[in-house]
């Protein structure tokens, strides 16, 4: 019974815990609305805080797990459909991401919308995909490792975000993220993709890579909800642990001289 008294205290406790968290001290706080500081210590934070900061919700940014994913389902009837999805999503990266761009963060978050502009030399997704699918008489049903590798890859994110109140202090929740997605070149592997014949699985491989371009086009709608969700997960288990008044310089107001 003890025991069990013990574990009830801790559960209640420790959202408590989690809603206090603080910064790191090391991590340079701005004015709201310092857009150029902001630039600033949010790059000196993803160079610093490689493997993330747990205490703050912060996930690793070198190998970033996030949930399942639909790519593409179709009804499973037809001369011709296919399901692809994927699972055990990892990406690896996001420690060499420069920001280039930031506007909003103001003293009242809902007066102009957030937005963080991202740069990665390489993004590399790795993941475990199901497909299967039908084209005319051919019939497939496979699974196998998924690379990814989005190469100098720009980000735009479009934020915004409701104020909560808790414990007499103001935390931000995302409703809506927009993100807005370009690159250079996207090389994309699928292993066993047939296993039955492996020199077809290294053509359809060449193919899909030598018309990226058209793939990028086909099926930027279901990459940008992925990446939505990712970031809309990541970017609100920091907003829920941090105070967004925590987060900047005490706020003064000129007007009222204090």
């Amino acid at each position: 019974m003890d025991k069990l008294i013990l574990w009830a205290s801790l559960y209640w406790c420790i959202p408590a815990i989690i809603s206090g968290a603080s910064l790191p001290e090391d991590v340079e706080k701005c004015h709201f609305g310092d857009t150029t500081c902001l630039v600033r210590s949010i790059n000196a934070l993803i160079k610093h805080y490689p493997k993330g900061i747990p205490e703050i919700g912060l996930p690793p940014l070198d190998a970033y797990n996030f949930s399942d994913s639909v790519i593409m389902e179709s009804p499973s009837h037809g001369p011709i459909w296919m399901d692809f999805r994927m699972r055990n999503n990892v990406n690896k990266g996001f420690n060499n991401a420069t920001i280039t761009h930031v506007e909003g963060f103001l003293y009242e978050p809902n007066q102009k919308q957030i937005v963080l502009q991202v740069r990665l030399p390489r993004l590399l997704h790795e993941a475990t995909y199901e497909m299967s699918g039908r084209i005319l008489l051919f019939a497939f049903n496979t699974t196998g490792k998924l690379s990814s590798d989005f190469q100098n890859f720009r980000i735009t994110l479009t934020i915004k975000a409701l104020v909560e109140y808790r414990n007499d202090k103001r935390y931000l929740k995302i409703y809506s993220l927009v993100p807005s997605l370009d690159l250079d070149r996207w090389i994309l592997w699928l292993d066993g993709l047939y296993k039955e014949n492996t020199d077809v699985s290294l053509f359809m491989n060449k193919l899909v890579n030598d018309n990226w371009v058209e793939l990028w086009n086909e099926l930027q709608p279901p990459l940008v909800k992925s990446f939505t969700d990712a970031f809309s997960v990541l970017l609100n288990k920091v907003f829920q642990n941090v105070a967004y008044d925590d987060m900047f310089l005490p706020h003064v107001d000129f007007r009222l001289g204090s």
